[in-house]
């Protein structure tokens, strides 16, 4: 935990004059998404606090923030934590993730559109795979999805799924094989890609609705053997 904070107080210029709790909750999200506090970490007060130079009452705001978005769990008497999934909560994740990233392909209007953020999702995870980074092919693909919701060009949906993605990475912190999780979907992203680039939306539905269904199987398949059922 020592190291942790250490690298954490790095992180203290990032918060600048402007001090705020959601400034810290952003830092906070970040490092919870790229693994940096694991599922299931107690987050002290006093060592984070210190790290990044915020109050007790700022960092607790941001705790109460990250809570609100499911990253976060308060136990009675025990402290703050990052949350460790149910295999009931990844499956909600997966059943919101169809209904919304399905949604958005269906409501494309007529190309070209612009893909260019999708193409370099597309490219980060290839590179990513080249260099042997697992991690970060994982990343790549969240930030695949993440553009593909934004081609609906609505900032409520985005803000949704937000939270939805970051709460996905919560599972996959918790597999230990990251490139049998992840190899599989590079191909498919660039298949995914080239279909909206051509304009067949209805295939590029398709396609998409049984690329979530097969990630969900291969999520819990891998989960479920790490959690279990209850968490």
């Amino acid at each position: 935990m020592a190291e942790q904070l250490t690298d954490l107080a790095d992180d203290r210029a990032l918060l600048g004059r402007t001090s705020t709790a959601e400034r810290v909750s952003d830092i906070l999200r970040s490092r919870i998404a790229d693994g940096f506090f694991p599922p299931g970490t107690r987050l002290s007060e006093d060592g984070i606090g210190g790290a990044l130079g915020v109050s007790r009452n700022t960092l607790r705001e941001a705790f109460r923030l990250l809570t609100h978005e499911r990253l976060l769990v308060h136990e009675l008497n025990r402290g703050v934590f990052v949350r460790v999934l149910t295999v009931e909560d990844v499956e909600d994740i997966y059943r919101t993730r169809i209904l919304v990233e399905c949604a958005v392909v269906r409501g494309l209007g007529e190309p070209p559109h612009d893909l260019r953020a999708l193409a370099a999702a597309v490219e980060e995870g290839q590179r990513a795979a080249h260099e042997g980074d697992w991690k970060a092919v994982g990343t790549a693909n969240i930030h695949f999805h993440r553009e593909l919701v934004a081609l609906a060009g609505s900032a409520r949906t985005d803000e949704l799924m937000r939270g939805v993605f970051a709460e996905l990475r919560l599972a996959f912190h918790v597999v230990d094989d990251p490139k049998r999780l992840h190899e599989p979907y590079l191909e498919r992203n660039h298949r995914l890609h080239e279909t909206l680039r051509a304009g067949r939306h209805d295939e590029a539905e398709t396609m998409l609705a049984v690329y979530l269904k097969d990630s969900l199987e291969r999520v819990l398949d891998v989960y479920r053997r790490r959690v279990g059922d209850h968490g």
